[in-house]
């Protein structure tokens, strides 16, 4: 959306804001069309998995001072 509406950033006040994105949602809702997913709820289960991981074993790292 920023893209497609609000860029250049050339507005005189948040009115010209708001009537920019309602004619954006207009326009969209009028030519949206549904879409098929590639992902599975289990590939997104997996990917969420893999990150808890990473996030763990980062905070791992960070807590272990190093001996002196």
């Amino acid at each position: 959306m920023q893209r497609k509406v609000v860029q250049p950033n050339e507005f005189t006040d948040l009115g010209e804001v708001r009537d920019r994105l309602r004619a954006f949602e207009d326009r969209y809702n009028a030519t949206a069309q549904p879409f098929q997913w590639r992902s599975t709820t289990s590939d997104l289960d997996d990917l969420l998995a893999r990150l808890d991981r990473h996030t763990t074993d980062r905070q791992e790292e960070s807590s272990v001072t190093p001996a002196a």
